[in-house]
């Protein structure tokens, strides 16, 4: 199995993606995903935010953009999945190449862009799905749609899948879609955040709602972010996405490349914004998400504050053994 994921590390990065995840589904489909799974110290389930997981490892938003792959990644192991992000529209994303390998980094760079087979396609996939553990779905916006339109997307999204998951994601961070991030100024993301709490209310839905935020973001847009995030009773937090900051990436050739910089290069910056979220608030519920790539990276993300954890590249990176990795031993 080893000498096949060297052989997918070969491919071009989406191909790799596509055969990787197929894969998996059709493991998954004849019973060999097991091979896999190992027994982990499961300590019994927990609550966090009302819900209630086996484990706090859960796979990032991006992996899965529409819940074709629920059931097999759920297989593996993991206490959650989040899918998406999801947009009203289908849309295929900016052109490529669009994603950029350092494998001795540790790194990946992508400027996909929410490309994505639209909402109602992921909801189409919740309803079939089959895993029964936590679901949340990951909202953003059409790239086109600007000003009152955005916010109407992250709208029309939220009414669609609130009932068929466990918990949304609002993804204002991605910095691949233009001027998304603008919504983390005051008047933008309390205009965002009022209609889908008007929204929650007119649907009288209990499921949580979490913000996914940048890293790259001063102290007083955090604090910003955070008066708007109780005062429109946001459950919690995604921190973070991926950055823009460039700085810890060594490859010189990949450090002009635009798009959002994730695995090992972004851990420190992506845990110091737990801590600084923590300093200010300690009572929020924190989904810690950025650099994790072994079983050390993981236990620090707690010990910085985060309630649960989640992986992307590094499972890109690692495959489906770094689950047994992070849970053997927590």
């Amino acid at each position: 199995m080893k000498y096949l994921f060297a052989i997918l590390k070969l491919l071009p990065p989406e191909l790799s993606h596509l055969l990787a995840l197929n894969g998996l589904k059709l493991m998954h489909k004849f019973g060999l995903i097991n091979f896999y799974k190992k027994d982990f110290n499961n300590k019994g389930s927990f609550t966090i935010a009302n819900m209630s997981f086996n484990n706090k490892l859960g796979i990032a938003a991006g992996l899965d953009k529409n819940g074709d792959f629920i059931d097999s990644l759920g297989a593996l192991g993991f206490g959650f999945i989040e899918v998406g992000t999801t947009t009203p529209l289908a849309q295929l994303g900016n052109p490529k190449p669009r994603i950029f390998r350092a494998f001795d980094e540790n790194a990946i760079i992508n400027r996909l862009g929410f490309n994505n087979k639209g909402v109602d396609h992921l909801v189409k996939r919740l309803k079939s799905r089959n895993y029964k553990g936590v679901v949340g779905v990951n909202i953003g916006a059409n790239k086109n749609s600007k000003g009152e339109k955005r916010i109407e997307d992250y709208v029309e999204c939220y009414k669609k899948v609130y009932d068929l998951s466990d918990y949304i994601t609002i993804n204002i961070s991605s910095p691949n879609t233009p001027d998304l991030r603008d919504l983390h100024n005051e008047a933008n993301i309390n205009q965002l955040l009022s209609s889908i709490k008007k929204e929650k209310e007119a649907l009288r839905s209990q499921k949580p709602i979490f913000l996914k935020i940048s890293p790259d973001e001063t102290k007083d847009t955090i604090e910003i972010i955070l008066k708007a995030v109780k005062k429109y009773e946001i459950t919690g937090l995604v921190l973070t996405n991926t950055t823009i900051d460039k700085t810890n990436l060594r490859n010189e050739a990949l450090k002009s490349e635009a798009g959002g910089l994730s695995g090992k290069p972004l851990f420190a910056k992506s845990t110091e914004t737990i801590k600084v979220i923590k300093s200010l608030d300690n009572t929020i519920p924190v989904i810690g998400v950025g650099g994790v790539i072994d079983h050390s990276d993981y236990i620090a993300k707690f010990e910085a504050g985060a309630d649960l954890v989640q992986i992307y590249t590094g499972f890109i990176l690692k495959g489906p053994s770094i689950v047994s990795e992070l849970l053997i031993q927590e």
